[in-house]
């Protein structure tokens, strides 16, 4: 199944998507808007050219595990994108996947604007990646 992954931020959000057989995921882009209704608007509209069946929305819990008013926002985004693009929403926690964006982009020299332009985007293929895994893991353990 196609699935659409959302790092939110507050100016520019990444997306990813992977293949119909979850087994890559690939950065899509970096959507630049402030706007939730418009920003929501932008990933329904990608979801329906990718034809995605199922949409992931990053959830930025604390360190602790607990959630505060950062996670709250995406849990609100989330109901909102399922509401609208009649998919079905799940959410993945996104606790360092920032951090290793930057580690990776570290690693392959991406700096200045570009790496402003692409963060967002490879944290997205992070949260994607952790969801799929957390997908087969839990068919794993499901099959006899």
């Amino acid at each position: 199944m196609i699935i659409l992954a959302v790092d939110l931020g507050r100016a520019r959000t990444g997306i990813a998507v992977c293949d119909a057989g979850e087994m890559l995921a690939s950065p899509l882009t970096v959507i630049e808007e402030w706007n939730r209704e418009r920003l929501c608007g932008r990933i329904c509209q990608l979801a329906e050219e990718r034809k995605a069946a199922r949409l992931v929305v990053g959830l930025p819990r604390n360190m602790d595990g607990s959630e505060g008013e950062s996670a709250q926002a995406a849990r609100e985004f989330g109901y909102m994108l399922g509401e609208r693009s009649g998919l079905p929403v799940d959410f993945q926690d996104e606790r360092g996947t920032t951090i290793t964006a930057h580690s990776f982009l570290n690693q392959t020299n991406t700096r200045g604007k570009k790496r402003k332009a692409v963060v967002d985007a490879v944290a997205a293929v992070i949260i994607l990646e952790n969801y799929l895994e957390a997908r087969r893991l839990a068919a794993r353990r499901e099959t006899p």
